[in-house]
Formats: structure tokens, sequence, C-alpha cells
């Protein structure tokens, strides 16, 4: 049984202001293809399907019509999906009924009162595999009291979870799959999208709650394809597109595992396309006006390929009042996708938390500016206090529970 796992398309993002609709579209129509030649038995989203909670129509539109044609060329495949922190649990859930009729398993939240609920029993014309479908988990969907926190509570639903299914195992040559959207300890993160997991360790679990129990582990949420805990079998596809610049110099793949029976008997990265690419000027530290514009000049373009995204990193001093009038100037008839000018101080250089621009600040999570707001506003070298976190967890679990209109 041949397993494709993905995670994290963020369908719908718009990058500093540009649509990446064809560029997420041709990372489909290459998955698509993918699960044809790779003969894909399974295929595995591990959450953040969409980049927000109110996701354009246009996303939604993309997904079902990827299922649909996937369907057609791939007739026995079988798709699971769970929800990840950037998606609506309800909007997953909504489509549940008329997904089923494509062989695909949707799940939005975790019942507490009914674990057993996010086991997708998977039979494939090569072997039937069991699948915890666990979606994010948010603080209202774990039994939390004052003897155990939030890591923990996440470690008691996968355990509850975990031995449910192997309850349900037939055969001891059905391997148990594990999916999960979440920041495993030892992960590492990209510098910019993914900063709210770096502070506090908010979310931060124990990888150890898989090792006993899953034959393989299917995570999403971390941005960087990786291996955790020095265990091939517990991976992060990581996104198939760069989220940020941060991101630009990722090896940016899906991951095909193959089971014989039971027995895991291998895991390798395919490597997506890129296709556009993310240019930042400089590489690193930042540059003044003049060398900005002969960098600019110096760039040479495959006139027939899709525009380059082009992000420009200024040195603060530079006192030139008509810097962007001279920029504009450079860039003009230049194949690009202009992502703005980073005015960069020596001081936010060697303070990699300093934010200067909208445009980093805005692809953050809440409990990250929570935290950056604490420890600039309060203490920085105090964490932030658990009951703000729960208020600001409560209003985010409340907005994510209104109904779909």
């Amino acid at each position: 049984m041949k397993v494709l796992h993905t995670s994290d398309w963020h369908l719908g993002q718009q990058f500093y202001e540009h649509s990446r609709t064809h560029e997420q579209q041709a990372f489909l129509d290459w998955l698509a293809e993918t699960l044809v030649s790779q003969n894909i038995d399974l295929l595995l989203i591990a959450g953040d399907i969409y980049h927000t909670a109110t996701p354009p129509a246009s996303a939604e539109q993309q997904l079902y019509t990827f299922i649909k044609q996937v369907k057609l060329t791939c007739p026995e495949l079988h798709i699971v999906i769970i929800a990840g922190n950037h998606d609506s649990a309800n909007r997953i859930e909504t489509a549940k009924p008329l997904l089923q009729l494509f062989d695909t398993h949707v799940v939005g939240r975790f019942d507490k009162q009914a674990p057993e609920q996010v086991i997708k029993p998977i039979e494939t014309k090569n072997g039937t595999a069991h699948v915890v479908a666990m979606p994010f988990l948010r603080v209202s969907d774990i039994s939390m009291t004052s003897d155990i926190s939030y890591q923990q509570a996440v470690a008691q639903a996968y355990d509850e979870a975990i031995e449910s299914a192997k309850e349900k195992l037939r055969t001891e040559h059905e391997p148990l799959i594990v999916m999960g959207h979440l920041h495993a300890k030892g992960g590492d993160i990209s510098s910019d999208s993914e900063r709210n997991i770096a502070i506090g360790g908010f979310e931060s679990i124990n990888a150890s709650i898989f090792t006993q129990h899953a034959d393989y582990v299917a995570l999403g949420h971390l941005h960087k394809a990786q291996s955790v805990a020095k265990s091939e079998h517990i991976r992060y596809s990581g996104t198939p597109l760069p989220m940020s610049f941060s991101e630009r110099n990722y090896r940016h793949q899906v991951v095909v595992a193959e089971f014989a029976g039971k027995q895991l008997t291998s895991v390798k990265p395919l490597y997506v396309p890129r296709h556009q690419q993310l240019l930042l000027l400089p590489e690193r530290g930042s540059a003044d006006l003049n060398s900005l514009c002969e960098m600019i000049n110096a760039l040479e373009f495959d006139t027939e390929a899709p525009p380059s995204y082009v992000r420009l990193r200024l040195n603060s001093s530079e006192t030139n009042s008509q810097f962007r009038a001279i920029i504009d100037e450079a860039l003009k008839d230049k194949p690009i996708l202009f992502c703005g000018i980073e005015r960069v101080s020596e001081q936010s250089q060697e303070q990699h938390e300093t934010f200067t621009d909208l445009g980093q600040v805005e692809q953050l999570d809440p409990m990250t500016l929570l935290a950056l707001a604490f420890a600039q506003q309060v203490d920085a070298n105090a964490p932030v206090p658990d009951a703000l976190k729960d208020c600001l967890a409560h209003v985010i679990n409340a907005m994510d529970e209104e109904p779909i209109t």
C-alpha cells in the first residue's frame, strides 16, 4: 500500500496582496499527476487546507475540483483530510456528506466524549489501514482541568484515540497511521510564519505520544519538511509552497510512505516543482539605495516563466527621501510581483524578534501577537500568563464556532 502525505496548502493565501491561485493550481495539477504516476492508494492531507477560517469561494472550489478530478483519474484512491489551526472546523465538516461519496473522509474537530469518531478504517486494493485522523486540538476540544496542562490533555486525547484504533485492528498485518496538526517538540520552524510556536511552547507536544503505537505519523503545522525525534516514521511533509520569504530556500515536498502489510518499507520525499521564484534583495542583511538599484538592474528573468516575487531590504540609515520613486523606476517593466520594501535597522538585524513590516505581522498567529505584545509591554523575560492565553483561546474558539452562513 502506498500513502502520500501532504499538508499546509493554505489555499486562498494572499501573498503581500498577490493572489496565489495560479501557483497553487500548478501544485494541485502536479499532485494529481503524481497520484497517478506513483500509484497512490491513500492521500493524507494533514491540516491547514485553507489559509483562513473564512477562505474565498475560489479556494473552496479549488479543493473540491481537485478531489473530483483525482477521483476520475484515480477511482480507487481514498483521501483523509483533517482541519488545521487555520481552518474552520465547522467549514471543514460542512462538506462531509458530499465528500464521502468521493471516498474522502474529513475530520474538523475532536469530540472528547467519542474519541473513536476520528478513526477511519481505509480499505484499499492493496490492503487496509486504520487512520487516527486527529485535527488541530483547541482548548475547547479536550479535557482540561486545573491538574493537567494543554500538552498533557493533547497527549491524553491521542492516547484514547489510538487505543480505540488498536481495538479495531482485525489482524496484526494492518498498519496504524496517525495524523495530527501540532508542533512536536524538536521540530525546526521557519523564522516568520511559524514564530507563534517558538514563543512559550504553547503548542509544543512531546513526540513520545506517537512512538510506541503508530506505524506512520503524518503531521502538519510546521512548514519545513522533516522527521521528528530522530524517527523516520514521524514526519512533517511541510508546505508545498513557501508561505514567507524565510521559507524560500526550503525543498518543498510531499512524502510517500510504502507498506508491506503492517511493515513500513520506505519513506521518500517527492520534491514539488517551484512555479514562481521568491527573491529577497539582498539575501542577507540590508543594502543602501544605490546597492539595491544595482541588484535590481542585475536581475535576469525568463520572460516565459511566471513573474517572480521580489522583496527589498533597505537599510534604515538611507536618507534619500525619494527612495520609493527611485526603486519604482528601477523595477519598471520587470516581470515581477513586488512585495514591498522592509526598512531594516541594525537593531532589528541583531534582534530577529523585531517587526518593522505589516506584511510579516499579518502572517502571524493571534497567540504570537499576544506573546510579542506581552514581551514588549509587560515583561520580556516572563511567559504569558495562562489566564491571558485562555481568554484569547476562548475568543478564537467563539469566532470559529460561529455558524457558516
